[in-house]
């Protein structure tokens, strides 16, 4: 069960920052909420008072997105949904409708924002990875002197582990950019119990950008969750790519190059056999966003099995 003393809609982020910093311990921001009220109706929590709860669904300057100078900035309100309904936006973040279908159902996608699964710092946040993937960083503000100061951090010095973050008290993350991968294909890949409305036991984003005529790959991004405490970043395999004729027997190569990545203490061996796969599967699905297949449909499932 859930309740508080005080439930707070500041509509400017200046008021959002002095609620937040004038907040009793204990008290709680809040966007989407699909995260907390589940937390609470499910008992996880015990019985849940809040001193108080920010809601800052209604602040104008956290909305939308922006496309300047090659980054794309999407404001902490932006939810899920967006990312399947934006033509913009699937333009120029090709993976993030792929992570999007995968995240829930269409419901909690219109609640659920991406900047909330980013502060929420889980091993196994489908957002997470496919920001790192793309060189994102998360803008943070505070109030200084009456003024809001910002800082910018690299999301994968933000989060340092299950449920951490670089965050400092009296600070809201706004929003969170990174580059256009306009012209990329892109792709997702996610494994749990089921594929979506569930937590990923592993997830992997790809990112692949091909050279004019088709036939090697000019750059790619890769990156995984729920094999370690934080997501990581693919750079051995993203290096040996780069540069090499687009086929399966390259791909197979690079794969090897990745080694152990699995970090977490549980199902290392399961970990370890998807990541080998879903590296396969993501290098092999952006291609064909890209328009090129290296394997029919009927072949491509015998060949990827994942349970």
């Amino acid at each position: 069960m859930l309740n508080c003393d005080q439930y707070l809609m500041p509509e400017t982020l200046e008021e959002a920052l002095a609620q937040w910093v004038g907040a009793p311990e204990g008290s709680r921001l809040l966007a989407g909420g699909t995260d907390i009220l589940p937390w609470a109706r499910e008992g996880r929590a015990g019985h849940m008072h809040l001193p108080a709860i920010i809601d800052i669904s209604r602040v104008k300057e956290l909305h939308g997105y922006d496309v300047v100078d090659g980054r794309v900035r999407l404001g902490a309100n932006l939810v899920f949904q967006r990312f399947l309904t934006s033509e913009s936006l699937r333009h120029h973040l090709p993976c993030m409708p792929h992570c999007a279908v995968w995240f829930a159902d269409d419901q909690i996608r219109e609640q659920a924002t991406l900047v909330g699964n980013i502060v929420n710092a889980s091993p196994a946040a489908d957002g997470t990875p496919a920001i790192f993937a793309m060189n994102g960083t998360v803008e943070i503000a505070r109030l200084d002197g009456g003024s809001v100061a910002r800082r910018s951090v690299a999301i994968g010095d933000f989060i340092t582990g299950p449920g951490g973050t670089t965050l400092e008290a009296g600070e809201i993350l706004t929003a969170v950019a990174c580059d256009s991968m306009a012209g990329y294909g892109g792709a997702f890949e996610k494994v749990g119990q089921r594929r979506s409305l569930v937590i990923s036991v592993v997830c992997a984003v790809g990112l692949v950008k091909l050279s004019p005529d088709k036939k090697t790959f000019a750059d790619v991004r890769l990156a995984m969750g729920g094999i370690g405490p934080v997501p990581i970043r693919l750079d051995a395999v993203e290096a040996f790519l780069k540069g090499q004729p687009v086929s399966r027997k390259s791909i197979l190569a690079a794969v090897k190059t990745a080694g152990d990545l699995v970090r977490s203490r549980t199902r290392r061996e399961y970990r370890s056999e998807v990541i080998r796969g879903f590296i396969e599967r993501a290098v092999e699905d952006a291609l064909a966003d890209c328009g090129v297949a290296l394997l029919p449909p009927e072949m491509k499932e015998a060949v990827h099995v994942v349970t």
